[in-house]
């Protein structure tokens, strides 16, 4: 009798990176049509109103994947969600590459935001499972630097590409194209720690899921959260057009490197304060944004180029900072049964903050200009940063283990494990709901 052979799957820590390298490319993707939009309005010459509703619909798309799928991988496995996730981005990267119109542009920006949403929770969670040592916290740091890498890299890369290369609005998505159908080859040999269990199709009900024990912490870093993406929010919606219209400063790669600049700040931030507790990182991370982004108030108002890059690289430092430190505290008092949809619920509240205000800018604009529409912006971000700051204290290290599988809750962050669950209160700031994009792009 001929008996199938099972598939022979990469070792653990191969798998491990192959997941980090996936979250990359999910960022990058997201972040890559921000450059490409002046393009796209000078050929087919639509309104910035057209130019906000495209990103609308990606941000809609993203979180009803995140509410419908977030939490899927825990009951299927990370595998097969993210196979599927590849797929519909590769699709999503051919309709941008054969794009003739508007139309298009909403297509494929609707099936990149359900790719990116249905992607978030299993990569966060498998990145979790897979890291090569127990009670590491290189899972959780991947999971909050990649991200701002991820976005830094596909702003700069396209922007490059639309400065110096032929056909930019093609060879992009060409490439990228590419990538994810190499990814979703890889994926196929991707080791999955997740045993399928029942429930499925009950987790596809629209929630926001927030474990018991996590909830009086989640509270505490929401306006962490809210301040760090609401930020990218403003740099991915108004960065190009600022650099253009404020400091007139014409080229695309210029605008580009305001949105590298920022991000990639973010993620050395992430390597660099990786050994601080995760309360100093929220308090301090949360400080230094307000600092940072108060100067590029100033350099808006100058104008002044140098001062607003300055403003730019501290608000990045505080961004990366500030977002580990809620990731980290956050992913300490997961069950790994309960990491993707947490995750999930992260990711919502990220990318609502990093879209609505966003959306909001974009649609002032015509009423009151560029300059003050992104002063307000800047101003009320700055009272989100100081309120995060004083809202990170609120943060404790975890005192009581959780029971049940295991010790993994621990690997996220190097610290044991924990429960508050006595006193834990409603996650107020994770209702249903990324300019251009972020954590989701743009």
């Amino acid at each position: 009798m001929h008996t199938q052979r099972p598939v022979r799957r990469m070792p653990r820590p191969v798998g491990f990176w192959l997941l980090a390298a996936t979250l990359l490319a999910f960022l990058a993707a997201s972040s890559a049509p921000s450059p490409l939009y002046v393009v796209y309005q000078h050929q087919w010459g639509f309104s910035s109103i057209v130019l906000t509703t495209v990103f609308a619909v990606y941000v809609l798309a993203l979180l009803v994947a995140l509410l419908t799928v977030g939490g899927l991988s825990d009951h299927v496995g990370r595998r097969p969600v993210l196979l599927a996730a590849l797929v519909v981005e590769a699709a999503a990267m051919v309709v941008f590459l054969a794009a003739d119109g508007v139309g298009a542009l909403f297509l494929a920006r609707v099936l990149q935001g359900v790719a990116t949403g249905a992607a978030a929770g299993a990569i966060s969670a498998g990145l979790i499972d897979l890291q090569p040592s127990p009670g590491s916290p290189l899972g959780s740091l991947l999971n909050t630097a990649a991200p701002a890498t991820g976005l830094a890299a596909g702003a700069l890369g396209a922007g490059l590409l639309v400065e110096y290369a032929p056909a930019p609005t093609r060879l992009v998505f060409a490439l990228l194209t590419a990538v994810f159908v190499v990814l979703a080859a890889l994926v196929l040999f991707l080791p999955d720690p997740v045993s399928p269990r029942p429930g499925a199709w009950a987790s596809l009900r629209p929630r926001v899921a927030v474990p018991a024990q996590a909830r009086r912490t989640f509270l505490a870093a929401t306006p962490c959260l809210v301040a760090t993406w609401a930020m990218g929010g403003l740099y991915l919606a108004l960065g190009p057009s600022l650099t253009a219209g404020v400091l007139h400063l014409g080229s695309h790669l210029v605008g580009g490197l305001v949105v590298t600049t920022l991000f990639g700040v973010a993620a050395v931030a992430s390597l660099v304060v990786r050994d601080v507790t995760p309360q100093r990182m929220m308090t301090g991370g949360s400080a230094v944004l307000a600092v940072g982004t108060g100067l590029t108030l100033l350099a808006l108002a100058g104008p002044s180029t140098a001062l607003f890059f300055v403003g730019t690289g501290l608000a990045g430092f505080g961004f990366g900072a500030a977002f580990l430190g809620a990731f980290r505290s956050l992913a300490a008092l997961a069950r790994p049964t309960e990491r993707a949809e947490l995750f999930a619920s992260v990711y919502v509240v990220s990318y609502l903050a990093l879209s609505v205000p966003a959306v909001l800018a974009g649609l002032a604009v015509p009423s009151f200009g560029l300059h003050d529409t992104a002063t307000v912006y800047g101003a009320v971000v700055v009272l989100l940063a100081l309120l995060a700051a004083v809202s990170g204290a609120a943060v404790r290290r975890p005192a009581v283990a959780l029971p049940g599988p295991a010790t993994s809750a621990s690997v996220a962050a190097g610290e044991p494990p924990a429960v508050t669950g006595r006193h834990a209160v409603p996650a107020a700031a994770s209702a249903p709901a990324s300019g251009s994009g972020s954590g989701s792009g743009g």
